[in-house]
C-alpha cells in the first residue's frame, strides 16, 4: 500500500477482494471455475495474469495498482477483462477503501445481492445526505456493521475514521458540516460518505433537498424492523452465525420437552377409525365460512379439549430424518407440517371453564397426550385471560387459551440462522390444523393477536430466549349463524 504523500496530507485507496466463502479452481488452457454463495461460474478466455490477480484477491483487499504492477494485468491489456469478470462475480466482490498509511481498510462493503453493482461515484458538493431510516448498527467481528433491508451491501466499519462519518449522519448534513464537526479531512469523508451512498445505507438527496425514501409511498407501510426481518428471513447470509456449526452445539434437543412441574392429567384419546368415518370432507371444512368463536359462558369438557389436541397435535411416531446435506436427527411425525419434521412447537393450555379440569394453565404432552399444570395462580391465569378477551374483541374471557411457543435450539440445531423465520411459517401451518380440527368438531378456534411483552413468557414461566411465545389460538363455541 503506498505510503504518506509528502506533504501528509491523507488520502483514500480503493481495495478489492472476494469473499472468503469463493474457491476459484483453474481448468484448462483459459478456463477459470469460481465456486460462490451464489453458484457456480464457467469463466472461458481469461488470461494468465487475470487468473493470477482473482487468486490474490481471494487472499485479501488489493488496489488495482497493485494488481497492475505485480501480474502484469495493465501490460498485457488484461484490466478491462480482470474488471468484466469482477462485474460478473459482483456478489462476490468485496469492496473497501483504505487511507494510505498501510494500517488496513476503514470499512468494507460486502455483498447481500447476487448481482449488485457498486457505483462510487463522488457525492456533489452541498448535497444533503442522511442515513437511511432502516439502517441499522451492531457490532461484528470486532467491528460494527451497518445494514439495511433496501441496501445491496452490508458495511463493515473497521476503523474510527468510518465510524465518526457514518455515526454523524443521522440526520441531513453536507460532507463539508462533517469534515467539519469530526475534524477530519474533507476529501477523506468524501470518499467514505461516497462508499456508503453506493452500498445503499447512506441516502443522497436529489436537487431539491428531498430523500426519495421519505415520499414513497410503498416503503410507508413497512417498519424497520419489519423490513429487516423480511430481507434477512429471505436468506442465510454469509457469515451468520459466525462459527456454522455454532448451533449445533452439545446434544440434539430432545423431540418432546419434559415437564414435571405438577400433577399430570391423561386426556381422552377418539379413535381415529372412527374419526374418519364420521368427520365432515376437507372439501366442506374448507368452504364453510370461519367465526370467530362466540365466547359464551358454555364450558368445555375434557373430553372435547382431548380429542381437540389429539386431532391436531399429538406425536403419530418417532424415527429419525435427514436434510440433503445436513445432520440425521431424531423426528417426529404429527397432524401438522414442521420442515423436517423437527417439531419445535410447544402448547400451553390455559383452562378457564372445563369439565374434569381445574382452572389454571398446564403443558401439553403430545408424545403422551397429557396436560401437566404448570402455574394454579389464578390470577395469572386470569391476566392471560383478559389479553386473549380484548385480542379476541369480546367481553368475556374465552373458555381455553392455547399458547403456542418455540424451543428454538430443537429447530436452529438444523436450520442454523433461518430458524425463527421458519417456527412462524410452523405457527400459521399449526393454526390452520387447529381450526379445521374445531369445524370438525363443531368448536371454533381463532387466532388472537396478544401483545404482552414479557407477560406471557413469565405466565409460562419459560427460560427465555431458549423458549418464545410465538402465538395464540382461542377454543370455544361458534358464532351464531
Amino acid at each position: 500500500m503506498p505510503a504518506y504523500p509528502p506533504d501528509g496530507i491523507p488520502e483514500t485507496v480503493r481495495l478489492w477482494s472476494l469473499t472468503e466463502d469463493t474457491l476459484l479452481e483453474a481448468g484448462d488452457d483459459d478456463t477459470l471455475v469460481a465456486i460462490t454463495w451464489w453458484g457456480e461460474y464457467e469463466l472461458v478466455g481469461v488470461p494468465r495474469p487475470v487468473r493470477e490477480s482473482l487468486g490474490r484477491m481471494a487472499l485479501g483487499p488489493v488496489s488495482m495498482g497493485n494488481l497492475a504492477t505485480s501480474a502484469g494485468v495493465a501490460a498485457e491489456g488484461g484490466a478491462v477483462t480482470l474488471r468484466k469478470v469482477l462485474a460478473q462475480l459482483s456478489g462476490s466482490v468485496v469492496h473497501s477503501l483504505a487511507l494510505n498509511d498501510g494500517r488496513g481498510p476503514l470499512l468494507s462493503a460486502i455483498p447481500v445481492t447476487q448481482a449488485p453493482v457498486f457505483p462510487a461515484d463522488p457525492v456533489p458538493a452541498g448535497r444533503l445526505i442522511k442515513l437511511s431510516r432502516y439502517s441499522a448498527l451492531r457490532p461484528e467481528s470486532g467491528g460494527l456493521l451497518l445494514e439495511s433491508p433496501r441496501a445491496r451491501y452490508r458495511v463493515a466499519l473497521l476503523r474510527p475514521p468510518a465510524v465518526t462519518v457514518a455515526s454523524s449522519l443521522a440526520g441531513p448534513v453536507t460532507v463539508a458540516q462533517v469534515a467539519e464537526n469530526s475534524g477530519l479531512a474533507e476529501p477523506v469523508v468524501a470518499d467514505v460518505v461516497a462508499f456508503l451512498v453506493a452500498a445503499g445505507v447512506v441516502l443522497l438527496a436529489d436537487d431539491w433537498a428531498e430523500f426519495a425514501e421519505d415520499t414513497d409511498t410503498d416503503l410507508a407501510v413497512w417498519s424497520p424492523d419489519d423490513l429487516m426481518f423480511h430481507a434477512r428471513s429471505r436468506t442465510w447470509l454469509k457469515g451468520a452465525p459466525p462459527d456454522p456449526e455454532a448451533h449445533r452445539a452439545g446434544a440434539e434437543p430432545p423431540v418432546v420437552k419434559q415437564i414435571t412441574a405438577g400433577p399430570t392429567f391423561p386426556l381422552h384419546r377418539p379413535d381415529p377409525e372412527v374419526l374418519k368415518a364420521t368427520d365432515p370432507t376437507l372439501a366442506t371444512l374448507l368452504e364453510h365460512d370461519h367465526s370467530c368463536p362466540e365466547v359464551t359462558e358454555r364450558a368445555l369438557s375434557a373430553e372435547q379439549v382431548g380429542e381437540f389436541l389429539f386431532r391436531a397435535a399429538r406425536v403419530r411416531s418417532i424415527g429419525p430424518a435427514y436434510l440433503p446435506g445436513g445432520p440425521g436427527h431424531e423426528a417426529s411425525q404429527r397432524p401438522y407440517f414442521s420442515v423436517a419434521c423437527l417439531y419445535e412447537l410447544e402448547i400451553y393450555v390455559g383452562i378457564n371453564r372445563c369439565g374434569d379440569l381445574a382452572r389454571g394453565i398446564y403443558h401439553y404432552d403430545p408424545l403422551w397426550h397429557t396436560l401437566t399444570l404448570i402455574n394454579d395462580d389464578l390470577g395469572v391465569l386470569d391476566g392471560m385471560l383478559d389479553l386473549a378477551m380484548v385480542g379476541a374483541g369480546s367481553h368475556r374471557r374465552p373458555s381455553v387459551l392455547l399458547t403456542m411457543t418455540a424451543r428454538m435450539s430443537r429447530i436452529a440445531w438444523v436450520l442454523g440462522s433461518a430458524a425463527y423465520a421458519t417456527t412462524l411459517v410452523h405457527v400459521g401451518a399449526l393454526q390452520q390444523v387447529l381450526y379445521l380440527a374445531a369445524k370438525a368438531m363443531g368448536l371454533a378456534a381463532h387466532a388472537v393477536p396478544v401483545d404482552a411483552g414479557d407477560r406471557v413468557d413469565r405466565s409460562l414461566k419459560l427460560e427465555w430466549p431458549a423458549e418464545v411465545s410465538v402465538g395464540e389460538c382461542v377454543l370455544d363455541f361458534p358464532g351464531r349463524p
